[in-house]
C-alpha cells in the first residue's frame, strides 16, 4: 500500500489528519507508514514524547482495546507492535536524548523450562507503546537470570509468563526466592500465560494475574501510579 500517492497524501495530510491515520495504519499493520508519518510530524517540530504518546500509543490503546475485546487476534496485534515497533526505533534515541518521562520501568521472561514467548513477546511490545521501558530476558529464565536483570535494571516491575502447565509452578519458586532475600516488596510481581488464573496467581504470591497484554498494560499503570503515589506520601 505504499505507492507514491500514499506517501503524497501522507505529507498533505494536516497535523490532525495524520495522527488519526497513524492510528488507521496502526490498526493495520504498515510499518513503513508509520515510520514515514513519524518523520513528517518530527519535521513539523512535535516533540518525540508527543508522537510518542498520542499517535503511537493512542493507536496501541485502540488496538489494544479490540484485542481484549476478540475483535483483533494476536497476528493481527503482532502486525501492529511490529508497525509500532518501526516508529519507536526512529523515536527511541531522541526520546533518551530529550530525557522524556517514562511510567515506569519493567524486566519481563518466560520461566525456566519454557521456550513459548509470542505472548511475553505481545506483552513487551503493548508496554512500551505504552510508554514502560522493558528489558526482555527472553526464554528459559532461571531465578538467578531474575535476579541479575532486578539488580541490575532496578525495575518498577517484574514480569513472568509459562504457556506449560509444568513450568508454572517456577514463578513461586522465583517469588518464593525474592521474599528469602527481603526484596520482594521491592516490585510489582505480574504474572501471565494460557494456563494461569487469578487464584493460581494469588496462590503464588504474586501481585496480579494478566489474562492478556492489554490488562497486562492496565494493570501495570495502575500498580505503578499506585507505588509512586505512596513514595510521595512518604516523601
Amino acid at each position: 500500500m505504499s505507492d507514491d500517492s500514499d506517501e503524497i497524501i501522507l505529507s498533505e495530510l494536516d497535523d490532525e489528519e495524520l495522527v488519526g491515520q497513524m492510528f488507521d495504519d496502526l490498526y493495520d499493520g504498515l510499518k513503513e507508514e508509520i515510520e514515514e508519518a513519524v518523520n513528517i510530524l518530527l519535521e513539523r517540530g512535535w516533540t518525540p514524547y508527543d508522537i510518542l504518546t498520542k499517535a503511537l500509543v493512542g493507536g496501541m490503546t485502540i488496538v489494544g482495546n479490540d484485542f481484549r475485546d476478540g475483535i483483533l487476534f494476536v497476528p493481527e496485534v503482532l502486525m501492529a507492535a511490529n508497525a509500532m515497533k518501526g516508529g519507536m526505533a526512529i523515536l527511541k534515541p531522541l526520546l533518551v536524548e530529550t530525557g522524556a518521562p517514562r511510567i515506569g520501568k519493567m524486566v519481563i521472561g518466560t520461566v525456566k523450562g519454557d521456550i513459548h514467548d509470542i505472548g511475553k513477546n505481545l506483552v513487551a511490545m503493548m508496554m512500551e507503546g505504552a510508554g514502560f521501558e522493558v528489558v526482555d530476558l527472553g526464554i528459559n529464565n532461571a531465578v538467578e537470570s531474575y535476579l541479575g536483570a532486578l539488580e541490575s535494571e532496578q525495575p518498577d516491575i517484574l514480569g513472568m509468563s509459562a504457556l506449560l502447565t509444568t513450568t508454572m509452578p517456577y514463578m513461586k519458586v522465583v517469588i518464593d526466592t525474592l521474599k528469602e532475600k527481603g526484596i520482594r516488596d521491592d516490585y510489582i510481581v505480574l504474572v501471565g500465560g494460557a494456563p494461569l488464573n487469578e487464584e493460581f496467581g494469588r496462590a503464588i504470591g504474586a501481585d496480579a494475574y494478566c489474562r492478556d497484554a492489554a490488562v497486562a498494560v492496565e494493570t501495570a499503570k495502575e500498580f505503578v501510579l499506585r507505588k509512586h503515589n505512596q513514595m510521595a506520601a512518604q516523601a
